[in-house]
């Protein structure tokens, strides 16, 4: 008799609702938020007359340096202490850097320390996404872990006889169990990705009007401002509270406390029962990076979090400044510049080109709103398409197509003597592009670090088992849903990375930065020296990387099922 299919959450229902409804978006809502008012607050709050383009460049690469750091450092504080810490720090962080943010008067130093700690609790929060999704699936608890370790150990030693009925029927159902478990990683990250996208618009919608409704109660620009910031910060507080109860007893993180920081391993291993192996040092964010030369699963997820990370900057960032390029090269700006607007007010495109910013707004909402729209569907395939990765295969050739047509029209608009309405379907590829990437990244990390794999032809268990009597002193305990049983040293338990998942967390966020960095500094020069059509060229390079790491890690499956 088949198993019954795995539940997509393994954890509480306030767990569960407590990472989707309140970690996964609000991880996004805040950055985007801080990202789309940081000018106001540069302007407005501070008065700066001039360089406010080259402020703000300057500390959203100071934010990006320091999440290069900080993200594996979470990443690697969370496996001693645990998610539930790491989530409720992080945006702890967030509400205090947020109040104050708006009390500086100067960019630097004052504004550039509140960025950076918002950096660090902003890191905090985006590693924990990553963490906390290999957690919320995992099937098995420590106890059901020991079990299982045990009685590989003597199956490993038991004499081989004729496999029984009811014995190959529990195999059968272990088997399926850790097949479904990798189902329920991959929907999982599909919804992941639609919540998150969820807090782009909580951002868009909630958020950022919030400064023109105290303006319109009476408030000054500066204080509206103020307020706005204040109202977001509280946000960001109840989130962390929510985060500390709602994240309690998580699967897997028992025996993680904050007194871990300053206990012994050994007195840890005493008092909590957690193996020694399992003990958070400094080696493990150098094993997680090499984890990349050894599991080309690991390597796919982590090439997908570089291009997820650029991706959105890609559209964010250079859509709108190549809406703005083109509109001010061709005179459709109706401002006709200094004499109406403020010179500060030049860098601004909801000012000075208000065209521009409409079109941009346009564009880039068409291609968040395919993405939120698809990503179930990337979830749902994913499990499906666990071997050939298929749909991320698509998705790399979606924003590889999308990316290089977008610059090659000769005119970004969707009407008009030059326009073209099939600038929403490249729109639509550049979405699906994105959300692919994060999706299905999260659901092949998820998976190596819970080590459900396709196992190979001489790794999977032959049809010799224990005597009789030793599966009859063993199967009761063990109930029906244990992992499939395998050979010394192939087993899940041996393979399974769930101590490791945070260092391997803060390595895929380090990836994603640094994909960050490399577009963001080098697209923008080469948008200015050889053409605004460069940074789109380069994203289409990076989906072309993930296509060739995902076909390679589709060969290898093959190569390692067939052998």
């Amino acid at each position: 008799m088949a198993p019954p299919r795995q539940p997509l959450f393994t954890a509480s229902r306030l767990q569960s609702a407590t990472y989707l409804l309140g970690v996964c978006p609000f991880s996004i809502a805040f950055l985007v938020f801080l990202n789309s008012s940081v000018s106001f607050v540069v302007s407005d709050v501070i008065g700066l007359e001039s360089g406010e383009g080259d402020a703000i460049g300057t500390l959203g690469f100071a934010d990006e340096l320091l999440a290069l750091v900080a993200c594996p450092v979470w990443g690697l504080l969370s496996d001693k202490i645990g998610v539930r810490y790491v989530c409720t720090a992080g945006y702890a962080i967030i509400a205090l850097s947020l109040v104050l943010f708006v009390q500086a008067s100067n960019v630097y130093p004052q504004l550039l320390l509140g960025r950076l700690l918002f950096s660090l609790g902003g890191s905090a929060v985006s590693t924990m996404v990553t963490a906390v999704l290999p957690t919320v699936t995992e099937s098995n608890n420590k106890s059901n872990q020991q079990r299982r370790s045990h009685h590989i150990w003597r199956a490993s030693l038991s004499s081989e006889v004729t496999i029984t009925p009811s014995r190959f029927e529990r195999r059968l159902s272990r088997q399926a169990e850790a097949e479904q478990t990798a189902s329920s990683s991959s929907r999982l990250a599909g919804f992941v990705g639609m919540f998150a996208g969820c807090g782009a618009l909580i951002a868009l919608a909630v958020f950022l009007p919030l400064p023109a409704r105290f303006e319109k109660y009476g408030s000054s620009p500066a204080d509206a401002v103020k307020q706005s910031y204040y109202i977001v910060s509280l946000v960001a507080l109840i989130i962390s509270i929510v985060c500390f109860f709602g994240l309690r007893n998580l699967p897997g993180e028992q025996g993680k406390h904050l007194r871990s920081l300053w206990t012994p391993p050994s007195e840890a291993v005493e008092s909590n029962g957690s193996q020694p192996s399992s003990s958070v040092n400094h080696l493990n964010l150098l094993y997680a990076f090499s984890l990349s030369f050894k599991q080309p699963d690991i390597l796919l997820g982590y090439v997908g979090g570089f291009v997820a990370r650029a991706s959105s900057v890609g559209i964010s960032l250079f859509i709108p400044l190549f809406v703005n390029h083109y509109y001010r090269n061709s005179d459709l700006c109706s401002n006709p510049g200094s004499d109406v607007i403020s010179r500060r007010d030049l860098g601004d495109i909801k000012k000075s080109c208000p065209e521009a910013y409409i079109l941009a707004s346009i564009l880039t909402g068409v291609s968040q709103l395919i993405a939120l729209l698809c990503a179930p569907a990337f979830g749902y395939l994913s499990e499906k398409s666990r071997r050939s990765n298929f749909p991320l295969l698509f998705a790399t050739i979606a924003g590889i197509t999308g990316y290089v047509a977008f610059p090659l029209l000769p005119s970004p608009q969707f009407k008009g003597p030059n326009g073209n309405g099939g600038v929403f379907l490249i729109m639509s590829l550049i979405g699906i592009s994105q959300i692919g990437a994060i999706v299905c990244s999260l659901g092949i990390l998820s998976n190596g670090v819970l080590s459900i794999n396709p196992q190979p032809s001489h790794e999977r268990p032959s049809l010799q088992v224990p005597n009789p009597s030793e599966d009859e002193t063993h199967s009761a305990p063990q109930g029906e849903h244990e992992p499939l049983l395998s050979k010394p040293g192939s087993s899940l338990a041996t393979n399974n990375l769930n101590h490791l998942k945070g260092a391997i967390a803060g390595i895929y966020s380090l990836y994603g930065g640094a994909g960050i960095l490399i577009l963001t500094k080098l697209g923008g020069l080469l948008f200015d020296v050889l053409s605004s059509g460069s940074p789109f060229y380069i994203m289409a390079i990076f989906n072309g990387m993930l296509l060739v790491s995902g076909i390679a890690c589709g060969l290898w499956r093959y190569q390692r099922m067939s052998a």
